[in-house]
């Protein structure tokens, strides 16, 4: 019984870091981000498009399994020079990952990808 008690204040303890220390709570490299996302219903299947500001075309990986779309990928702070310190960052740089139910199979689907102006557009023909 003891023992499931301690358990439980353990759960609570980490509950109440990520209510009020959220970056602090867990280690930064474990934590990915999520980028927004608009869908779009169009004639042919889907659009999906992300915010990928700052994100190189190179560092993106889309999957698709089943009914999901997944997005992932790495931010890097290419602007940092040694000298440098950080008065204030609000940017969100490392790994993120997004995952996206459509109400459909995508096995077949035919995906195009297109990145513009900080966005990155797929186009999912179904």
């Amino acid at each position: 019984m003891e023992l499931g008690y301690r358990g439980d204040l353990t759960v609570r303890a980490t509950r109440l870091r990520s209510l009020f220390f959220l970056p602090a709570a867990f280690p930064r490299a474990t934590m990915a981000w999520q980028p927004q996302v608009d869908i779009y219903r169009s004639r042919d299947g889907w659009i999906v498009k992300l915010e990928l500001a700052g994100v190189r075309p190179q560092d993106i990986s889309i999957a698709a399994h089943g009914s999901r779309l997944h997005v992932e990928g790495v931010r890097h702070d290419w602007i940092m020079e040694p000298s440098w310190s950080h008065h204030t960052m609000e940017i969100a740089y490392n790994r993120f990952e997004r995952v996206i139910e459509l109400p459909c199979d995508l096995t077949q689907a035919h995906i195009t990808v297109e990145c513009r102006d900080g966005m990155l557009l797929l186009r999912v023909a179904t």
